[in-house]
């Protein structure tokens, strides 16, 4: 059975994520390692190709070849996970990536806690640090996770996941008129999180995400002008959904 973490993001509501299985961790931590390590051969054929025998010979430049793989991957971590918020090439093709438990994306300090300790947890200990406290931790985090205030939860298939044109694809009604015309104050990511929930309650209408569409309900009153609460909070949501379709196609 997956573990799963609610976070509470900046518009105050919790959302349950599924957090990334140590296999899969494991997996692009691989991967990543891989790609390290051609980037690293093809600068080490450029540097033999330009210093000839010179290279073998130096102490100096030996020392630079064995510190090089691991200021490679310590700087392909942070360069990536900032880039691509929270996803390097081996996270993102397994569908996972770094988020931080107030729900807010990694900033630069958090990657780079995260990519230091990195090498405590898997190139130092041979992963066995790593592996053990992701195993063993209610939140699955290992070292750097812990320091950064992060963890890594899977993306494929999560609901949270909408473009656009996603929402887009709701049918409308002809002739519809809206009921909350002021829904057009809202954005786009606004329409995404609200379909985000409304399709995490149709999946686990549990009480938990009872009371996410109730806190969600209430954040969206004052912004919307709405003094008297809706009797039907689902419905209410769906409402602005189409609402938001109708005025802005």
């Amino acid at each position: 059975m997956s573990k799963t973490i609610d976070i509470t993001t900046t518009q105050n509501v919790t959302i349950e994520y599924d957090l990334a299985p140590l296999r899969e961790r494991a997996l692009a931590w691989l991967l990543d390692l891989v790609l390290v390590i051609v980037a690293y051969f093809m600068f080490f054929q450029v540097m033999l190709f330009m210093l000839g025998d010179g290279l073998l010979e130096s102490m100096g430049w030996i020392m630079i070849m064995w510190l090089f793989p691991f200021l490679l991957f310590f700087f392909y971590n942070i360069l990536f996970e900032i880039m691509n918020t929270g996803q390097t090439p081996g996270k993102t093709a397994l569908s996972i990536k770094v988020v931080r438990l107030d729900g807010k994306d990694p900033e630069w300090s958090d990657v780079l806690l995260r990519a230091v300790l990195h090498l405590v947890d898997s190139l130092f200990s041979f992963a066995v640090i790593g592996s053990l406290f992701i195993k063993t931790t209610p939140k699955s985090q290992r070292l750097g996770d812990m320091a950064a205030n992060t963890t890594v939860i899977k993306i494929q298939g999560l609901r949270s996941q909408f473009r656009l044109n996603d929402i887009l694809n709701i049918s409308t009604i002809n002739n519809y008129q809206p009921v909350y015309p002021q829904v057009r104050n809202l954005g786009e990511k606004d329409m995404i999180f609200i379909k985000t929930v409304l399709l995490r309650f149709q999946r686990f209408p549990n009480q938990a995400h009872h009371e996410v569409v109730e806190d969600l309900v209430s954040h969206l009153m004052p912004l919307l002008e709405i003094d008297q609460r809706p009797r039907d909070r689902i419905e209410f949501l769906r409402t602005l959904l189409r609402d938001y379709i109708v005025l802005t196609r």
